[in-house]
């Protein structure tokens, strides 16, 4: 009996020491890692795929790691990947699909976690604080993405001139509000059936010229394409218009459209360009679609492929020359 209390102990203190270091350990068969300096927990949460939590203005917060077996070591880039209002990172996981993207072209994808909505007007499980309809929230969630990008830089070789972020409806307007207030740190963005709020258009205060792609649907009622000024929601065109200009870009717009010829209907391809530094300015507007993610089944083109294909031309310096 002397012999197991002992044995005991000493298997406790190991745990103990080993959790304190920042080193891995094994709890309920999953991965733990705790790192002493950032304070933050990651647990296995699927292939190649990790769920890190951390106390961020003494709120529980989390987020999912994909980092790709065929990772480059060396400077990786960097795609966050929001969800919509009510949503969460692994429901934008699962739809998204950027795992192959990933894989094929070594970047890291992190999918934050927003925290929930209360208020006297409104309630939801989940949001993204950009004002408009979630004006009622405290959260500050630029400093969120900051601190993850923070801890992504102290434990990955990522690289800090490519850094993304896209993101569907909430996850858009999210997107615009990082390119507004957290432009030191991000290169380019994407929004899917996603704008800007009001207050976001109106502090908004880039530092470098920013690649931008929208990519929305005519049919949407969620979030309309001609804006919804009673919440806060900007109109696309608008949106774009002040990109345009903050990127002086060239005002005359390329306009093409491509018929597929099935039943999935039209797209229509906008782009601005001759814009400072190389940047573009992409609208992909699909006359049948409302409000979601299109894929190759339902409109003939996969979002999740066009905003990697678009973002990873540019990086804080504007577009990457070959």
């Amino acid at each position: 009996m002397y012999l197991k209390t002992i044995s005991f102990i000493l298997i406790s203190i190991l745990l103990i020491s080993c959790s304190g270091s920042g080193e891995a350990i094994s709890q309920n068969n999953d991965l733990v890692v705790i790192d002493e300096q950032t304070r933050e927990t990651c647990i296995s949460f699927g292939p190649n795929t990790q769920r890190c939590s951390f106390i961020h203005d003494g709120l529980d917060r989390f987020y999912l790691i994909y980092k790709p077996q065929s990772l480059n070591e060396n400077n990786s880039p960097v795609l966050f990947a929001l969800h919509g209002y009510g949503s969460s990172a692994e429901i934008h996981k699962s739809y998204t699909d950027y795992e192959e993207l990933a894989e094929e072209n070594r970047f890291i994808v992190i999918y934050p976690q927003g925290y929930k909505l209360e208020s006297f007007s409104i309630n939801s499980s989940s949001h993204w604080n950009v004002g408009a309809w979630t004006a009622a929230s405290n959260i500050n969630d630029v400093d969120f993405i900051d601190t993850i990008i923070g801890f992504l830089s102290t434990k990955e070789q990522i690289n800090k001139n490519r850094i993304y972020s896209s993101g569907m409806s909430n996850g858009g307007f999210m997107s615009y509000h990082l390119a507004c207030n957290l432009s030191a740190k991000i290169a380019a963005i994407a929004s899917v059936t996603g704008s800007m709020s009001r207050e976001t258009l109106a502090g908004c205060a880039p530092n470098h010229p920013t690649a931008i792609l929208q990519i929305h649907g005519l049919q949407d009622l969620v979030v309309p394409y001609v804006g919804m000024g009673d919440l806060g929601m900007e109109p696309i065109e608008d949106v774009l218009n002040y990109w345009s200009n903050i990127n002086q870009c060239n005002p005359e717009r390329l306009f093409a459209v491509v018929d597929y010829f099935n039943e999935k209907g039209s797209i229509d391809f906008i782009n601005y360009e001759s814009c400072s530094n190389d940047v573009e300015i992409k609208l992909i507007r699909i006359p049948s679609m409302g409000h979601t993610w299109p894929s190759l089944n339902n409109f003939n083109i996969s979002a999740s492929e066009e905003i990697w294909h678009f973002l990873s031309q540019f990086d804080l310096n504007g577009r990457i020359s070959n």
